[in-house]
């Protein structure tokens, strides 16, 4: 079976701003604020999306607003796609306030149509999962939520860790952490079908992509541009919106504004290392991602916006201090090498 006739449904719980308390962490101590769940849900979806069409797998995003939408009509949706398999992100709580409760963990529902497939598939994503960042392992389990038993493929849901432990709750907005669940998850859904994992970090592995060109590494260009801010339609051909969109976002990164897209374009859509050295007067998704590697240490940015000011260099410094590197305000080797930890 080609790998384009494996359908993949992406879901994230809940949506911004969610009504309830237990849809949010307590406050952060250093950043004064609450992060909610769906800050790593749908970060940790559109990760594990990417890395789907990586393979050649179609897929389907089920939430793409950034708002909640009720189980009832997500449910309408996957059932009108017939999927192959569905995984919904989601990150657990106990109580109100920060305690040791923590641990990844992954459920399906014996009442789904397919429930032997369903606690397979499940079992691949946790076996993926426990081999990254090591965690505590609380394992595969039954639950019988909507997006589980009343869709009609086979499905599993990941709880990633929970937004009551500090520790956990830290790392919901570090990127590398949004990136290891979904690029895990990705390899157990590979697992699954009995298909090769392709990896994210190596460069070699994305083809030069221009205009006229038609695969599903257009689509995957796309999906990454329109979440830095683009508006494409992800059709998978490279048309004269998709090499607006791809010169545009050059040129916000200091790249040669060519239109096409070569290594140096795919390393730096994909933030991958090694990183350049920013400071006071950089821009970019490299800013953009110290940013929320920062935000993630508890130290306060001013805003994650893609440019290193005053408030961004402060919190550079501080971070060096924390770290007894070189306190200069500029992320050089050491510096990157420091926050590039989850």
């Amino acid at each position: 079976m080609a790998n384009e006739n494996f359908y993949i449904g992406g879901n994230d719980e809940h949506g911004v701003n969610p009504p309830t308390q237990g849809k949010r962490t307590p406050v952060i101590p250093g950043l004064n604020r609450q992060i909610y769940e769906n800050e790593f849900n749908r970060a940790a979806k559109n990760y594990f999306l990417e890395a789907c069409l990586r393979q050649g797998f179609s897929v389907y995003n089920v939430k793409p607003e950034e708002q909640d939408v009720s189980i009832n009509e997500r449910i309408v949706r996957i059932n009108r796609q017939n999927l192959t398999l569905l995984v919904t992100f989601a990150y657990n709580a106990f109580g109100d306030n920060f305690n040791s409760a923590s641990g990844v963990e992954v459920f399906y529902s014996p009442t789904n149509p397919k429930p032997s497939q369903s606690r397979a598939l499940g079992e691949n994503l946790y076996r993926n999962l426990i081999k990254g960042t090591p965690q505590n392992g609380r394992g595969v389990k039954t639950l019988d939520a909507g997006v589980l038993s009343r869709v009609n493929c086979t499905s599993a849901l990941v709880e990633a860790g929970f937004m009551t432990n500090l520790a956990e709750a830290r790392r919901m907005i570090n990127p590398l952490w949004q990136i290891e669940v979904g690029e895990e998850c990705c390899q157990g859904v590979c697992d699954f079908l009995g298909v090769e994992y392709l990896p994210r970090g190596n460069v070699a592995n994305y083809p030069l992509l221009r205009r006229g060109a038609s695969n599903n590494f257009v689509m995957l260009l796309q999906f990454i541009l329109n979440q830095n801010g683009a508006n494409l339609t992800i059709d998978g051909v490279f048309g004269q919106n998709t090499e607006n969109a791809v010169r545009a976002f050059q040129q916000e990164n200091s790249l040669s504004v060519d239109g096409v897209v070569g290594q140096n374009t795919w390393r730096t859509l994909l933030f991958l290392p090694p990183y350049p050295t920013v400071r006071q007067g950089s821009r970019g998704i490299y800013v953009w991602f110290l940013q929320s590697l920062l935000e993630s240490n508890q130290i306060p940015v001013g805003g994650i916006d893609g440019i290193f000011g005053e408030k961004t260099q402060n919190a550079v410094r501080t971070f060096q201090t924390n770290n007894s590197l070189a306190v200069d305000g500029v992320v050089g080797p050491n510096t990157w090498n420091a926050l590039a930890r989850i």
